[in-house]
């Protein structure tokens, strides 16, 4: 499922004010790591993450090598943090993130 601008505008937002769960450090992308945020994305559906300085990679390159693996949407890459967002099935519906829906235009 690709993002549009206004639900990446909105998860934005929301991202604001959630804490960092996720930190890459020096070890780089590990299958812990990957796990790590597999399971926080299935609990949350939206998580932060930050690179920290002795990390050979920058924010976008983990960003979007760990959304292949989580199965996720990247949402926002700034500086040394990063948001993926990803649907949930574990969540009964009404306590999911409800993304705005695209309105359809007339011709």
């Amino acid at each position: 499922m690709e993002l549009t601008s206004k639900q990446r505008a909105q998860l934005r937002g929301m991202a604001n004010s959630i804490d960092t769960i996720i930190q890459v450090g020096k070890e780089g992308i590990t299958d812990s790591l990957i796990r790590q945020a597999d399971e926080a994305l299935e609990a949350r559906e939206l998580i932060k993450g930050r690179v920290l300085e002795n990390s050979m990679l920058t924010a976008r390159e983990v960003c979007d090598q760990l959304t292949k693996p989580t199965r996720s949407e990247p949402v926002q890459v700034i500086g040394s943090k990063f948001v993926l967002y990803r649907e949930t099935h574990s969540k009964p519906k009404d306590k999911r993130i409800e993304l705005v829906k695209e309105k359809k235009r007339k011709a």
